[in-house]
């Protein structure tokens, strides 16, 4: 069977960091006997100065078409000028909700070699290993009413929506549920219950979903001690579920642990466990073409990509340990260089991945 992977490269590094994911999966192809058939395809930035539109219609057929799509990074400085609705990260929304993406999963893995990268002490993060399931076609992103508008004392106001249906819940809630048997059975369900209704429901979900797995230990936390705890003591959670919002906030945060954004991966699945597959940093503008950016997030998510959506599991073990090979062996990115490491850039990092390959 030939796999058909959507290649989304996108805006600022994202070509850079695409690029070596492809040569990463040539590669699974050539040694390995991978089969897969990869199609380019606009979005964001680069699909607006093409077409006008962040998400074209080619390429909303092609991600309709294909088994996986792998996105690099969107948006930037050019584009920010331009109506809200026009803007790269419109594109990206609109893809996520066409296609359903509900489940976005966004480990937090700390290699060992580079716990001396992150900015807490190595005994608090040495070992760490969480996975953070964020629900991504919910909440106040997608919620409406939602506006500027000017009220009738004459002054500007912004306003956005808050909602969360039954059935989005529990569907978000199964998933991490279900994540959480194959890893050690405790799940942190995250919320502002305390305050907003919306996330009040949330906890009343998710712990009458928790009664049909009595097998795993649910346990609730308000998202201001979850970031605190995140940074105080991360090794007391295994699997964090929570909101939209409250996911994007929590994982940029958790990826600091690890050392770097530039390592952390992520997956977001439909029921069907197709996904969309990117690293969880930003297009990165002001490195953009200087080959600097670490692609090793985005190879990691090439990872995730084979084990969660094509059902080749011993191929993404070969990606994550070469990549552990690497690491290894001392060479690095800027952005997770250490004393004593070799310093190389995009192109070459790719390219040590893809030797570590043999």
């Amino acid at each position: 069977m030939t796999h058909k992977i959507l290649m989304l490269a996108g805006d600022g590094i994202g070509p850079e960091i695409v690029g070596a994911a492809r040569d990463v999966l040539l590669a699974l192809q050539s040694r390995f006997g991978l089969a897969v058939e990869m199609e380019p395809g606009l979005m964001g930035g680069a699909g607006i100065d093409a077409t006008g539109d962040p998400l074209p219609a080619d390429t909303q057929r092609l991600a309709e078409a294909a088994d996986a799509i792998l996105l690099g990074a969107v948006g930037g400085p050019k584009w920010e000028k331009i109506a809200r609705e026009q803007r790269p990260e419109r594109g990206l929304l609109r893809l996520r909700s066409s296609l359903e993406l509900f489940c976005n999963l966004r480990p937090a893995v700390l290699f060992p070699v580079l716990a001396a990268a992150s900015t807490l002490k190595p005994e608090v993060v040495d070992g760490l290993d969480l996975m953070l399931v964020r629900e991504l076609t919910g909440d106040i992103y997608f919620g409406k009413p939602r506006g500027i508008a000017v009220n009738a004392e004459g002054e500007r106001y912004g306003f956005n929506t808050l909602v969360y249906t039954e059935s989005e819940i529990r569907r978000i809630a199964h998933s991490a549920f279900r994540i959480a048997r194959l890893r050690t059975r405790k799940l942190c369900s995250v919320d502002k219950a305390n305050v907003l209704e919306a996330t009040e429901f949330w906890r009343e979900i998710v712990s009458d979903v928790g009664l049909e797995y009595p097998d795993v230990a649910l346990s609730h936390m308000y998202v201001d001690n979850a970031a605190m705890q995140l940074v105080r003591a991360p090794k007391q959670f295994d699997v964090i579920v929570t909101t939209n919002l409250f996911g994007d906030i929590l994982s940029d945060l958790a990826s600091m642990l690890t050392g770097s954004i530039g390592m952390l991966p992520s997956a977001s699945l439909n029921a069907t466990s197709k996904g969309m597959f990117e690293p969880i940093h930003g297009s990165a503008p002001d490195i953009a073409g200087k080959d600097m950016a670490n692609p090793l997030a985005t190879i990691l998510s090439v990872a995730m990509m084979l084990r969660y959506s094509l059902d080749e599991v011993a191929q993404a073990t070969r990606i994550e340990q070469a990549v552990e090979t690497v690491l290894a062996t001392g060479f690095r990115t800027a952005d997770i260089q250490a004393p004593g490491t070799q310093i190389i850039g995009t192109r070459e990092m790719g390219r040590k991945v893809v030797e570590a390959l043999r």
